[in-house]
This record gives C-alpha cells, structure tokens and sequence, in this order.
C-alpha cells in the first residue's frame, strides 16, 4: 500500500486547498526528504496573488514552497549519503548536466532547468519531497529548522554579492529592505563592506535595517538623500523608481548587481555610459551553498531573528498573507510536519 502525505495546493490565484497525495520515492541518485520547515518567499505570494510571475505562468494546481529544510529518510539506489536521518537544505533546482550552461558551470541557466514552484513544478509546500542527492546540503546543529531553510534566500544573496565582488573599503548601497535586501545588508557586512546603505519607502523596514547592521537608511519618497557615491548597487526590488535611485547613487566605475525581479525596468543609459557602471543580472545561484550555510553557522547572518511567524500546512494561506495582514512581517514559515 503506498504512503499518503498532505500537501497544499494553489488551486488557482487566491485559492489554496490541502490534498492528500502519494509519498514521492526517491529514484536513482536521489533522496528522500521529510519537509520540516518553508520559508515563504515573494515569489510565493505573487503566484498566490497572479497565478504568473512573467513568462512563467500556472496552468494547472500547483505547490508552492522553495525555502526548505528537512531531515533525510530514504536513499534512492546508489546513493551513499547524506544519510538517512542527516538534517539537510534543499537546493531545490534539477539541471540536465549535459548542456553547454552546465559544462560551463553555470547549472542555474541550465535551459531545462526545474526548479520547485516554478509552473509547472511542484515545491515543498508537503511533508515529503525527492531531491537529487547533490541537492541535499548537510547543515550544522548550530543551524533551527527555520534557519536551515533560509539558506535558500541567502544563497541568493551571497550569490549577489559575490558578482558585486564586495570586499573591504567597498562602499554598497541596498536598495529595499524585504528579506532579500535584508540578507544582502548582513551578507555585505560579513565581507567587510565599509559602508552600507539600505533604502526602503516603509519605516518600519528602515527600522528592521538598522536593527541587521545597516549604518545609514534612506527613504526613496523622500527626494535626493545627498548619498556619498557608492561602489556597489544590489538593487532587491525590481521598482523602476527603486533602480532610478540606485543608480543615481552610483560612484564612477560602480557595479550595479540587479537582484529583484521586475516585469520591465529601463536604465538611463547616459549615466551607466558617463559613470562607466557595470550593470550585472543575477538569477538565482550555483554553487554557493556550502558558503551560505558556513556564513550562516558563524552566526554573521541573522536568520532566526528575520522570522515573525509560524504556520502549520493548513495555514499555509495565511502564511502567503501575512506580509500583507502585517507590515511588521519579515519571514513566515510553514511547518509542514
């Protein structure tokens, strides 16, 4: 008789339901995964909110949750480890392995990349899912549930910052204060960014960054904030006015990492050719991992303390909500188990 689990289930934009479903097993080098904790990310809510995030678009139910951890439970044929019962971060993206992007290393831009709660792949919003072996990361006792999860986002930011090449006497401005820019702040400070700056239009965030480490705010709304020019842009919103600003508070020879994802934003060519800026897109990551967790388990990024709330499966529609029920809400996390 195969194992049932419970698994929540975008139904179509604003309407979520909890099926009951067979428990994956794991094949040919993969594991076994039993969920313990998923974090929300913004591209959960907008799939909840517009059933769409640009090109990909739902077409049939699916299951939200990407930010996961867990502990293994079962090992596929010819897997030797993690071993059952190792606590894990999922990296929760398959690439083929044959391609040019990933013979070149760059399996994030795999073409046939599949990704957990990307249309029309299913996430972790379940009390089991099936990883690639490789994809399972083996993470410290220093690390919660709910910090094992965040690797996820933080790995989005350590890959930023490693495009922006921050190091020492780098002056970064981050512009937007959600979760990302958050761990962009904290990732920027661990790698001994002289001076950072976060912009955000909502006090409360401000707040929230100077409480991660941030040595100035700015409010967006509120004219030119006279910035000493920077060296390092990681722009988290994908807001035209957000990347306008940005930009405008860029040094000569400044990189300018766009982080956020945004439909459509324009640049003003005259000052990225004037300044000589270096405009980099980042989607995603590879092969940052391991750092995100050992940056994690040195207590230099704060994760535990980015999250506000706790919801079990049922609740996962509140979780997807609670951003906008609270302005004060940072990370909500689904306890699927």
């Amino acid at each position: 008789m195969t194992a049932e689990q419970r698994v929540a289930v975008l139904q179509e934009p604003e309407h979520m339901t909890v099926e009951t479903r067979p428990v994956p097993e794991p094949g040919p080098g993969e594991v076994q995964v039993a969920v313990r904790a998923v974090s929300v990310c913004g591209s959960d809510v907008h799939y909840y909110d517009h059933g769409r995030i640009g090109g990909f678009v739902m077409h049939a139910p699916l299951v939200l949750g990407h930010e996961t951890s867990g502990v293994v439970s079962a090992l596929g044929e010819g897997v030797e480890g993690p071993a059952v019962g190792t606590r894990v971060a999922v990296e929760p993206q398959r690439n083929c392995g044959r391609c040019t992007q990933c013979v070149r290393g760059r399996y994030h831009l795999c073409p046939w990349i599949a990704f957990f709660a990307t249309p029309p792949i299913d996430g972790s919003f379940a009390q089991y899912v099936v990883v690639p072996a490789t994809r399972a990361h083996p993470v410290p006792d220093a690390l919660s549930e709910d910090a094992a999860a965040m690797i996820e986002p933080l790995a989005v930011a350590v890959h930023a910052a490693g495009k922006a090449e921050i190091g020492p006497d780098v002056r970064v401005f981050v512009s937007g204060a959600g979760p990302v820019g958050l761990l962009c702040l904290q990732v920027a400070r661990a790698r001994g960014a002289a001076h950072v700056t976060v912009s955000d239009p909502v006090e409360r965030r401000r707040a929230k960054a100077l409480e991660f480490g941030a040595d100035a705010v700015v409010d967006p709304a509120a004219g030119d904030p006279g910035l000493e020019p920077v060296d390092v842009v990681l722009e988290c919103t994908g807001v035209q006015a957000a990347v306008d600003l940005a930009i405008a508070a860029t040094a000569p020879a400044a990189t300018v990492v766009l982080v956020g994802t945004g439909e459509r934003v324009t640049l003003p060519l005259d000052v990225v050719q004037a300044r000589e800026l270096v405009v980099k897109g980042t989607f995603r990551y590879a092969h940052v991992y391991p750092a995100a967790i050992a940056l994690a388990a040195s207590g230099a990024v704060r994760l535990d303390d980015m999250v506000t709330s706790h919801h079990d499966l049922d609740a996962a529609e509140d979780a997807l909500l609670a951003a906008r029920r609270d302005p004060a809400a940072i990370k909500a996390v689904v306890r699927p188990g």
